[in-house]
């Protein structure tokens, strides 16, 4: 039976809500042929990337059954199922002379729609196959409901949404476990990895070896192609192997998002263009793929040397997972390695199982060529494997009529803005910045290891693109040393004081006095405020030992995270806190943002280590007053780039 993404969110809140009736019944599990769901973590760092178009994830995609299961449609998810995501429930009469019960209602609508809108969030990122910012965008819809303090079973207007969402989000759920996925998509394998010990390198087939050899006449190549029985066998499984072709088409299409950088840092480095199918061998261009038994990590799989290939490591974020600095690693290294051996497909060897084991097998037997090493078996199964791979990669790559891959279409490259920081600056911060997701920001920077910048070492954050200039803007009102702990936010229409210090957990008396906000300059819709908060490290704390009465909603309001970073950083399943237990309150250090079961890398490559866990957030000033009424602005009327106008008192 698939382990359901560990209890999901939406099921956990189930129990931790035992009042509320669970609507939908989970009615079976996905077929056992089909691959487990990836484990959940704490934030979607394989979210997809933006880019300049849609992108398609494979294998899975969401079906037509999908359309079953948007709430719109569907007639099987609860009593608000025929609502439209843009329709909010309809709030109970007022009684006369109840100014109380007006206000109740008013902020659970408030509650609703903010709901409503993380909702469909996640809706978005499901039909454009996010499926990890559409989990993180549901579970964070749940997490507001759960974490708001109101009553949730005893306001009916509030218990009829939490039955709704849940029920919508257990629809798309169930459709998206059928199609073998579940919202938290795996690190697919390389196409090498899902080859090893399934081709064959029996007598070669001369059909075969014709077409190849005079396709080869007429392909244009920096690198010696060569073709041979070890190559054809590769050419034949990548062709008629329903999951090698899978592969291969999944990995040429990411390497779309990638291609003009790569190949730009390789002619740079000159170096041969075509070493770009060597990414096809370590990671299908997954710049977060992580060999769970060598520790090897990145695009290019650089094993966590301290100081090796110039990748910087350290508890804040790792070169490794940075597609561009991982690159210039790569074709430097490769640049070594043929310097020492003179010659490239020795250098692709040397690569996988060391150059100190190569040059001890051209020692050993006089040979300093890697068909002739080949044939004398002096070297493992997977190097032998390696170099024909990457070759026919190759030759299939640059001839795509003749082996069915004349559709495949590229994902669009990835663009960002970057700015350079030394300042701790938190990513949800980010995000309100630049008018972003927070999954888009995580996945733009798959190199940092927490949700904030490290304090006083240099990093290149990357932005949306476009979104540099509003960004600096608005950061310019943020205190260097609250970026770790502050927030932001443009006032919308209809919200109060109240709501926004309810939603950011913050003061309004403290959002009052750094925004200058009085009533003879009040606030008004499009007004951009900081948030000033006080952090779980406001008083040095990252740990906290539960009192009696606990739970996790009391303790997350003390500190102002969400119930589900508590969950997430302690790997707990429900709201219950026994007392004594001590429990992380900040975010500790994520090493490893994902997992690729592959072959174990030999030679350079050995394991990698958990490393520490992260320090607490920066305090929040309370007294600062940076923000002026003359800072409160006006929000730009586009996403970047639009010039904002100061609030006239």
């Amino acid at each position: 039976m698939v382990n359901l993404r560990q209890s999901p969110l939406w099921m956990r809140s189930l129990m931790a809500l035992s009042g509320l009736p669970l609507l939908v019944l989970l009615a079976g599990c996905p077929d056992d042929s089909l691959p487990p769901p990836a484990a959940a973590g704490s934030m979607p760092i394989a979210a997809t990337a933006p880019s300049t178009s849609r992108s398609t994830v494979y294998p899975s995609q969401p079906t037509p059954a999908l359309q079953a299961a948007k709430p719109q449609t569907s007639k099987a998810s609860g009593p608000s199922a025929q609502q439209t995501a843009s329709q909010q429930p309809q709030q109970p009469a007022s009684l006369p002379n109840a100014p109380a019960t007006q206000q109740t209602s008013r902020k659970a609508q408030d509650l609703i729609n903010r709901v409503e809108t993380t909702y469909n969030s996640g809706v978005s990122n499901y039909n454009a196959n996010h499926l990890d910012a559409a989990r993180m965008d549901f579970d964070s819809a749940v997490d507001l409901m759960l974490s708001s303090g109101m009553d949730l079973k005893g306001d009916q207007q509030l218990a009829d949404e939490f039955e709704s969402l849940v029920s919508r989000i257990n629809s798309l759920e169930m459709v998206a476990l059928k199609e073998g996925n579940g919202f938290s998509p795996k690190v697919e394998p390389a196409p090498l990895d899902v080859a090893l010990g399934e081709v064959t390198f029996g007598p070669p087939d001369p059909a075969l070896l014709g077409k190849v050899n005079a396709e080869l006449k007429t392909t244009q190549s920096d690198l010696p192609l060569v073709v041979n029985n070890y190559v054809a066998g590769f050419i034949s499984y990548f062709s008629n192997s329903q999951a090698g072709h899978a592969h291969l088409v999944a990995s040429l299409e990411r390497a779309g998002k990638y291609k003009e950088m790569i190949q730009r840092i390789l002619r740079e480095n000159g170096v041969p263009q075509d070493l770009i199918y060597q990414a096809v061998a370590e990671s299908g261009f997954q710049p977060q793929a992580l060999n769970a038994r060598s520790g090897a990590g990145g695009m290019w799989q650089f094993m966590p040397f301290a100081g090796a290939y110039n990748l910087e490591r350290n508890g804040y974020f790792d070169e490794r997972f940075d597609p561009e600095k991982s690159t210039v690693a790569y074709a430097k290294y490769m640049k070594g390695l043929y310097a020492q051996f003179g010659d490239w497909y020795l250098a692709m060897a040397a690569y996988d199982w060391g150059p100190g084991n190569v040059q001890r097998a051209v020692s050993r037997t006089g040979y300093a060529d890697f068909w002739e090493l080949l044939r004398h078996n002096a070297m493992p199964a997977e190097t032998r494997a390696y170099v024909p791979g990457i070759i026919a990669a190759a030759i299939m790559a640059k001839n795509p009529q003749q082996y069915g891959l004349a559709n495949i279409t590229p994902m669009a490259p990835v663009l960002f803005d970057t700015v350079s920081t030394s300042y701790a600056i938190d990513l949800r911060l980010v995000a309100d910045l630049t008018s972003a997701s927070v999954s888009e920001i995580v996945a733009l920077n798959p190199a940092l290891l927490r949700m904030q910048t490290p304090r006083d070492i240099p990093y290149d954050l990357r932005l949306p693109p476009g979104s540099k200039q509003v960004f600096l803007e608005r950061l310019k009102d943020i205190p260097e040393d609250n970026r770790a702990s502050w927030r932001f936010h443009v006032v919308k229409a209809g919200e109060t004081l109240d709501d926004i210090a309810t939603n950011f957990h913050a003061r309004a008396t403290e959002i009052s006095s750094v925004n200058e906000i009085t009533a003879a300059n009040p606030m008004a819709t499009g007004d951009e405020l900081v948030i000033p908060i006080h952090s779980s490290g406001s008083n040095g704390e990252q740990h906290y030992k539960a009192r009696r009465g606990d739970t996790l909603v009391t303790i997350a309001d003390h500190f102002g995270v969400t119930v589900e970073q508590l969950r997430s950083w302690n790997h707990m399943s429900t709201n219950t806190v026994a007392a004594g237990r001590t429990i992380f309150v900040a975010e500790p250090v994520r090493l490893a943002p994902s997992v690729r079961a592959s072959r174990t890398k030999r030679g350079a490559r050995t394991s990698v280590k958990a490393s520490s866990r992260s320090s607490a957030h920066s305090p929040a000033h309370s007294a600062a007053t940076k923000s002026s009424a003359s800072n409160r602005k006006s929000a730009p009327s586009t996403k970047a780039g639009a010039k904002k106008t100061t609030k006239k008192k």
